[in-house]
């Protein structure tokens, strides 16, 4: 019985391996969801190989990868404040956000990060939401803000899944070379053939590279990113690290 269940999850797991799909199950009133899946070998930092933890079925995906749900934006500050609070979130959009939520973003409906816009924060987690009071703010109402939760690839449909960071060049020498064409080189597998987005921060302090007023001659998703010591009137490059955004199911 051992041995014949041992072959059943080798067999399962090259079959999800080559498919790069996770199984789902179906109820008898036809609800689809995906089992809970447990870690059975890891190192200190990832790991290697799951088993859902109800069916004894193999499942399979790629660690690196960071998928990010829909943008939800349920409430205005016209009242009390804006409360994107994760339990009406999940009861006003079923299936959407994971059980487990590994990050969460907020973003005003405009485009500005919470540090941007200068609010003060009552609540930004993974266990209850965002939550941002008026009575909170000397001067004005919270801005109004959209929010996003960091979810195991299953739960994303169509959303995008980012790669980790890389950081394989540092400026040195002519500059800091962040080519996808290397990096896909150096890191086989685990980034996809074509991506839709880059985003590209300084390693130290992870400002954005669009906010630190030095000049790209690269920056895109198709060749990567490269900042060099020629265009910059410091004659410096700061040292950055990118990474790729990615259609959930490659």
């Amino acid at each position: 019985m051992i041995k014949l269940l041992s072959v059943a999850i080798v067999a399962g797991l090259l079959f999800a391996e080559s498919n790069q799909q996770v199984s789902k199950i179906t109820d008898g009133k036809g609800k689809t969801s995906y089992p809970t899946c447990i870690c059975i070998e890891k190192s200190d930092t990832h790991c290697f190989m799951f088993l859902y933890l109800y069916s004894g079925w193999p499942c399979y995906f790629p660690t690196h990868i960071q998928c990010w749900t829909d943008w939800f934006d349920r409430d205005d500050p016209s009242g009390t404040g804006d409360w994107e609070t994760l339990y009406n979130l999940r009861k006003e959009n079923p299936g959407k956000i994971c059980s487990k939520p590994a990050d969460i973003e907020a973003r005003t409906l405009s485009g500005l990060s919470v540090a941007a816009a200068g609010d003060v924060i009552y609540k930004s987690d993974t266990t209850e939401g965002f939550i941002c009071k008026n009575e909170d703010q000397s001067k004005k109402k919270c801005n109004d803000y959209r929010v996003r939760f960091s979810c195991h690839p299953p739960f994303c449909g169509g959303g995008v899944c980012w790669t980790k960071w890389y950081d394989r060049d540092n400026p040195s020498g002519t500059g800091d070379w962040e080519l996808l064409s290397n990096l896909k080189k150096e890191n086989p597998g685990e980034i996809c053939d074509y991506p839709l987005y880059i985003e590209a921060v300084t390693t130290d302090t992870i400002t954005p590279a669009i906010d630190t007023g030095e000049t790209f001659s690269v920056y895109n998703p198709t060749e990567g990113f490269v900042c060099r010591k020629i265009d910059q009137k410091s004659g410096v490059c700061r040292d950055y690290k990118v990474r790729f955004g990615c259609p959930c199911s490659y």
